[in-house]
């Protein structure tokens, strides 16, 4: 009869209550995230070293960037921030319809920042600028690479690859996430008393959502446009 109730409230066996369990699956996330902050930390340390050495190849590679496309993916995470902003809301109040909704819509707008980058990394891949595969610059892509050195430039988009595609790996564990939320949504898992799952979802997306605000600023907005 426990095990029964405690399957039902969500409470797992070495936990005396709900409280304790929530406080330790909020450790649990945060401690998580400190490792990934440091994890993607690295690589911004990286970047800001080579980025001040050879400034003036990674402004021609961050030129060659579609600057649209960037501001659409921002503004498209954003919006994904308040929808599982308002998952998490949805949870607390226990309103599933409302929560599987918002869910989805978050699921919907990750999708949507995935499709526009996968079709950025195309157009990379049709201009030969994806560093150590086909690397052969043309036209006036070339232009503006070779004022800061071809080689250097190369190195410029070897980040950017490195950086979002490190990203959008965690925007598509984010969707898996996501997913496995709204299955137990539906059936009804999540209560007032017991939403500690989609809260440490929505930290880890809105610390996917944070760390994409960092880079856009940084690869998409080196030095003047022209």
């Amino acid at each position: 009869m426990a095990d029964t109730h405690a399957e039902h409230t969500g409470l797992a066996h070495q936990f005396e209550d709900l409280a304790q369990q929530h406080d330790a699956d909020t450790l649990g996330i945060w401690i998580f995230l400190v490792t990934e902050i440091m994890f993607f930390g690295g690589m911004f340390a990286a970047y800001a070293i080579f980025r001040w050495l050879y400034f003036a190849a990674f402004e021609g590679g961050s030129h060659i960037l579609d600057i649209r496309l960037g501001a659409i993916n921002t503004i498209v995470l954003l919006a994904s921030s308040l929808t599982m902003a308002l998952s998490v809301r949805s949870a607390q109040t226990g309103i599933r319809h409302s929560l599987v909704l918002f869910l989805v819509l978050t699921m919907i707008l990750g999708g949507a920042f995935l499709g526009v980058k996968a079709y950025e990394y195309h157009q990379k891949f049709v201009e030969h600028i994806v560093p150590s595969l086909d690397w052969a610059p043309a036209g006036e892509v070339l232009v503006r690479l070779a004022p800061g050195g071809l080689d250097h430039a190369q190195l410029y988009f070897f980040f950017y690859f490195a950086m979002t595609g490190l990203h959008a790996l965690h925007m598509i564990i984010g969707m898996g996430l996501l997913l496995w939320l709204v299955l137990r949504a539906r059936k009804g898992s999540f209560t007032p008393h017991y939403f500690a799952p989609v809260e440490v979802v929505g930290l880890y997306w809105h610390f996917v959502d944070i760390v994409w605000i960092f880079l856009f600023p940084l690869l998409y907005l080196i030095g003047g446009r022209y």
